[in-house]
This record gives C-alpha cells, structure tokens and sequence, in this order.
C-alpha cells in the first residue's frame, strides 16, 4: 500500500510539473491568492465588460422602450438585439470569471488549451457582436424621430444614448480579451513545443575511448590479442620427434 501511494503521488506530482506554467498559468495545486486574481489583466477587462453589459441591458429595458414602443425608429428588434447580447454577455463574463479563478488548479494542460480556445471564441464572437450591435442602433437612432421621442419620455434619449456608447465601449473591452486570449493560447502552444530539459554549460564532455595501439606503439605491453610472432624467413622447419 505504501509503495502504491508513493507512485501516485509521484505520478499526481508529474502531472501537476508538467501543467504548470501552461497557457500563462502558475502551477497547478497553487494555493488561490485572490489579490493577484484581481490583478490579472484578463479578469480586470471582464469584469468592465460585464458592467458595460449590466449597463447596456439596463438602458434598454428601462428606458429603450415606451408602452411597449422602441425608441429605436419604433424597430422592436433593435431593442432585443441590445438587450440580448447584453444579457448573455453579462453571463458569459461570469461564467469566464469563474473559469479564470479555476484555472491554475487545472492540472490538465489540455483541459486549458480548451478553456482558452473557449475564451478566444466567445471573445471574438462577441466583438464582432457588438460592433454589429453599436452599427444596428446607431443607425435607427439616427433614423428616429427625435421630436417624437422627447414627446413620449423625458429619460429616454438619455438611455437610448448610453446604450449605444456602452455598445461602442463593449466592442473595446471584448477586443481586448480577444487579443489577452489569442497570446495565452500562443504562449502556451510555443511551450507545448520547446525542450523539457536544458543542457548543462559547466558539464565536461567525456573524452573518447583511446584508439587500439598499432603494431608501431611504443608500448612493449600492449600487444595485440590472439596474436603469434610470424615464423621468420629461412629459420629451420618443423621436425616430428622420432620414438
């Protein structure tokens, strides 16, 4: 039982040595420090994209519509675009924020490359969300009558405007993460690729085995193995004993 528990530490511990530092993260089974969480630049742009979000969502809901009417040139669907891609923005972000604060204790390397591939998707997905979003309500605020709108709300120009700032923000805070992401998941696909061990400068290279000596050697010791003197020219022959 001791000897199974050893390997399985030591096996855990491997695991966790060769996932640390992966995809910009520390090692695995670090204890969670939250104030370098906060700090981390990925989670200070999510959390401003989820405020933007929240604020976004916020307008349109409160003050986007009147008796049911969008402010947006009358156009239903410019509000619920806002207003929906402001709210799964608002969960994407908290669900990224949750896998941000789990994400050193992953001791898979290939569970974060699909945490930051998940990222780097929903990112620039909602980038590109949110420009189209800022382009769609600019245009049917620019369209819609404003004399009509005062009219109807005294707050609602005011919240119709915010929101398409806050849209522009977004588009800002989301590229962003984009980019933080697209540089973790290279900087952890140059690491899959670089050598596990560095050469020692100050080891000695071994000098090679020593050469055989040659029949010209100095040596007098060193003689080749297996080996008799050639008979020399002229010396008597072989004589058989007589009984």
């Amino acid at each position: 039982m001791i000897i199974e528990n050893s390997k399985m530490e030591g096996s855990g511990n491997e695991a966790g040595a060769g996932a640390g530092g992966a995809f910009g993260a520390g090692k695995a089974g670090a204890p969670f420090d939250p104030l370098a969480f906060i700090k981390k630049p990925q989670v200070i742009l999510r959390v401003v994209s989820w405020l933007f979000s929240v604020i976004v969502f916020g307008c349109i809901s409160a003050g986007g519509t009147y008796e049911g009417v969008c402010l947006y040139n009358k156009d239903t669907n410019a509000c619920n675009y806002g207003m929906g891609i402001g709210v799964l923005a608002f969960i994407g972000c908290i669900a990224f924020l949750v896998v941000d604060a789990l994400f050193d204790n992953m001791s898979s390397v290939q569970h974060r490359k699909y945490a930051v591939i998940g990222d780097m998707g929903f990112s620039g997905l909602w980038t590109f969300l949110w420009f189209v979003g800022f382009c769609y309500l600019t245009n049917k605020w620019a369209s819609t009558d404003k004399v009509w709108v005062d009219t109807q709300t005294e707050m609602g120009r005011n919240n119709v405007q915010a929101a398409i700032a806050f849209s522009f923000f977004s588009i800002c805070s989301w590229a962003g993460l984009t980019v933080l992401a697209v540089m973790r998941y290279r900087q952890g696909s140059a690491a899959a690729f670089a050598p596990s061990y560095e050469p020692d400068p100050n080891a000695q290279q071994s000098a090679p085995y020593s050469s055989y000596p040659g029949p010209d050697s100095s040596d007098p010791y060193q003689q080749p193995p297996f080996s008799q003197p050639a008979p020399q020219q002229g010396g008597p022959e072989y004589q058989p004993p007589t009984y």
